[in-house]
């Protein structure tokens, strides 16, 4: 029982590793597209643009006539 309640807390810590190494691999490439002017402003207008476009379907959607 002793075993149980120790690997428990060890749980938390291995959670928020598990979480932070998902996190830095998948936003790796992109903070490599980054380090390019070029690319970085191709990069934020997309992501202006899409959450433009997801802003207008969404209100266009909730509209009540």
């Amino acid at each position: 029982m002793h075993n149980f309640w120790e690997n428990l807390h060890k749980f938390p810590r291995f959670l928020i590793t598990v979480l932070i190494g998902f996190f830095l691999t998948t936003f790796e490439p992109i903070f490599k597209l980054l380090t390019n002017k070029k690319k970085k402003i191709i990069f934020f207008n997309l992501i202006i643009t899409g959450i433009t476009i997801l802003y207008l379907i969404i209100k266009r959607m909730t509209e009540s006539n």
